[in-house]
């Protein structure tokens, strides 16, 4: 097992202009699952047009942690953890 690899949680606008959010180890192949149709239902339906945020995690529970404290909760709190994180939507 690869001791340096890299686990991302990642958060997609859609052409709908919801967020969604997501976990991966290659956020670039992983979008362009979503953009293909092969990524997870809600973005075949919700349109991905672009990766608004992405951070990096040393191991998978801490990156799949972020994904699901971001997906539970309202979309103004989404829109102040991407503004605190310097994205603008």
């Amino acid at each position: 097992m690869d001791e340096h690899k890299q686990y991302y949680f990642y958060v997609l606008l859609c052409a709908d202009q919801s967020l969604y959010g997501g976990f991966t180890t290659d956020v670039v192949k992983r979008f362009a699952m979503h953009l293909a149709g092969k990524g997870a239902k809600y973005t075949r339906v919700h349109r991905p047009l672009k990766v608004l945020y992405s951070e990096a995690f040393d191991n998978k529970h801490d990156a799949l942690h972020a994904e699901w404290a971001f997906k539970h909760q309202s979309r103004q709190k989404k829109v102040t953890f991407l503004a605190n994180h310097g994205v603008s939507i």
